[in-house]
């Protein structure tokens, strides 16, 4: 297989070492911006694998143009962007591959669309992601190198996200993202133009401006003494998920998802997203919203935690994936397709659970659970697309453990399957072909089964899956990562 990139003439598979050039985009409920890498990468057994990443252009910081409460300004938006190419001095036929992440208002499917015309050119080249609060704490987690330092030190880290809307927390242990949660604790939920009036006001700005004995209303002025107020109420509720204590019902109505049920020993914490800039004294400067007052408010609280607070690998950037790389493996040839019109598809998200396969029995429900935790964590549950399942098998594969292991599966992705989608299975070792088997002709299977093995792969990939290869009874697979700041490369599954 070759996969040609800009360079004509040029294929991946002909070079031992390869440079490309990449652009991560966050558009986001109240910022966007951009970052454009050099990501150095070298062929190691049948996979390339980042050793090098240069940033070469940190955009600017645009605060998000609204027509109206709900409608980003795409046009704003598109002269944004194409500025600062021209700013990394850059076209957009030289960026080799890039990722899209929209989060918050731009992931409703009017923004959505719109902004992803934008992008149209690059479409065979982008990974495209619409994040919702689990998955953009999980990222916000990894850019700010808390899951890093979970690995690198083996203690528990926490990451705080608090940006323009809402605020994420995940707890990280041993390289992953063991727990998220969010709430409705921002910078932006109430902003004032430099004559103190009102511009804009969310909800849950409206809530807190309420309990703070203040009705902010649009185009009326409110004191700019009365809003430290507000930001100490919006830091009592963040602080009460934070120190992981029980949960006051000022402070549920104000989550967005369920709490954390972690209750043990916080090793460090780390900050991300746009207030982290004044919490770790970068002096950004003044937007007419509440960033600088909940950051001093954010700053006495965490004092009391007595817990060390380690700089972020990325601070506002660290949800913008640098980079998306472009990796490419053969299959092994044990591996099932049925029926083979399976394939090819195309920009499958991976999901990595963490199946209870060391025992020799297997836990039907474990199985199930641990797909459920990791397509709520990506926020992949809405069951709107299929899903590519990546493990690595433990154990013997008597019929016993095939048939745990698959009726965990099923149970797991029963919202996705039930829409018709594909079974997707892909492994690291020899066992595509008889799971494969084992859905077909001992479970009766309806849906289509791609299961194939030999071919390693993390959470935050996607994959291009192309047809059978009848000379050798594999498929070739092309893997789009997401790259974050903190790492080279992906944690390991």
């Amino acid at each position: 297989m070759q996969a040609s990139f800009t360079n004509a003439g040029r294929h991946i598979v002909e070079e031992d070492e390869i440079k490309l050039t990449s652009v991560g985009v966050d558009i986001g409920s109240s910022t966007s911006h951009l970052v454009f890498s050099r990501l150095e990468m070298k062929q190691e057994g049948t996979r390339y694998v980042v050793t090098r990443r240069e940033i070469l252009n940190e955009s600017e910081i645009l605060l998000t143009p609204y027509l109206d409460d709900l409608t980003i300004d795409v046009q704003a938006l598109g002269k944004f962007i194409n500025r600062q190419y021209e700013r990394a001095g850059l076209k957009r036929e030289d960026v080799d591959t890039g990722a899209l992440i929209l989060t918050g208002v731009a992931v409703r499917r009017r923004n959505a669309r719109a902004i992803g015309e934008l992008f149209a050119h690059e479409a065979g080249r982008f990974v495209a992601v619409s994040a919702g609060d689990s998955l953009e704490s999980t990222m916000a987690a990894h850019g700010s190198g808390a899951v890093a330092e979970s690995a690198r030190s083996g203690k528990v880290c926490m990451n705080i996200d608090v940006g323009g809307g809402t605020s994420k927390i995940a707890v990280c242990a041993d390289g992953r993202v063991r727990e998220v949660t969010a709430i409705d604790v921002g910078a932006r939920l109430l902003v004032l133009d430099e004559n103190g009036a009102v511009t804009r006001l969310e909800d849950a700005g409206r809530y807190f401006g309420a309990a703070a004995g203040l009705k902010p209303a649009v185009g009326q002025k409110v004191e700019r003494s009365k809003l430290q107020s507000i930001a100490s109420l919006m830091a009592d509720r963040l602080f009460e998920v934070v120190s992981l204590q029980s949960l006051s019902a000022e402070t549920r109505r104000v989550l967005r998802l369920p709490p954390l049920t972690y209750r043990g020993k916080i090793d460090a914490v780390t900050f991300s997203g746009g207030v982290s800039e004044f919490i770790y004294d970068q002096h950004p400067g003044d937007f007419g919203d509440l960033g600088s007052l909940l950051a001093k408010e954010i700053k006495q609280r965490v004092e009391r935690l007595r817990v060390p607070i380690l700089e972020p690998a990325a601070r506002i950037r660290a949800t913008v994936i640098g980079a998306s790389q472009y990796t490419i493996q053969l299959s092994g040839s044990t591996i099932f397709i049925d029926p083979l019109d399976a394939v090819p598809v195309r920009n499958v998200p991976v999901v990595a659970p963490e199946f209870p396969l060391e025992a020799e029995e297997i836990d039907v429900s474990g199985v199930r659970d641990a797909i459920q935790s990791a397509l709520t964590r990506l926020d992949l549950a809405r069951a709107e697309q299929p899903v590519a399942i990546a493990f690595h098998w433990e154990g013997s594969a008597t019929f016993a453990r095939l048939q745990s292991f698959c009726s965990g599966v099923r149970d797991g992705l029963g919202k996705i399957l039930a829409k018709g989608f594909p079974l997707m299975l892909v492994s690291d070792g020899d066992i595509g072909g008889i799971l494969g088997l084992h859905f077909k002709e001992e479970m009766g299977f309806a849906n289509p089964v791609i299961s194939i093995d030999g071919i390693a792969l993390n959470e935050f990939d996607y994959i291009d899956i192309g047809a059978l290869i009848p000379s050798s009874g594999a498929v070739p697979v092309v893997i789009k990562s997401l790259i974050f700041p903190a790492s080279a490369q992906p944690p390991a599954s």
